[in-house]
């Protein structure tokens, strides 16, 4: 592990996004809310969140950082689902791995709770696969001097 001591604590937020095809009907049923497993966009989300809470755990070499905040957002496509991750700290070191494995999660999430629907009759994923992970964006920005009064 990369030793952090001596650097500051400074603001830190990273976006991550990919995006999972799916066929056509599969997404039209997320879209209405016609998933068997439940409300796929609730259930994803907490995936993500608990996946960038424990990123450290899964990722050996990770520090465990102080999360000041997650957001997940979700776009569609005709054949797709797009899931974008921010998250945010005040920590020595970045979030990109925390937003690459909440958006990672929530992709795995999304398959799993549709899978039904995407296989074949045998039972394989022709159609179904995980694009695009990606960082989009990096911040690291001194912490304003402020009181509170």
């Amino acid at each position: 592990m990369v030793d952090i001591t001596r650097k500051d604590v400074v603001y830190r937020e990273a976006t991550a996004s990919g995006r999972i095809i799916l066929k056509e009907e599969t997404v039209k049923r997320i879209r209405e809310g016609l998933v068997e497993k439940g409300d796929v966009e609730s259930v994803a989300s907490i995936a993500a969140i608990l996946a960038v809470k424990n990123t450290p755990s899964i990722l050996p070499l990770c520090h465990p950082i102080p999360i000041t905040g997650v957001n997940v957002n979700f776009s569609y496509g005709s054949d797709y689902v797009e899931v974008r991750v921010t998250v945010k700290a005040k920590a020595e070191t970045g979030v990109e791995m925390e937003a690459l494995t909440g958006a990672a999660v929530a992709l795995l999430t999304i398959w799993d709770m549709v899978k039904k629907y995407e296989k074949d009759e045998e039972g394989q994923y022709p159609y179904t696969r995980i694009v695009d992970l990606k960082v989009e964006s990096k911040v690291k920005s001194r912490l304003p001097n402020t009181t509170i009064s």
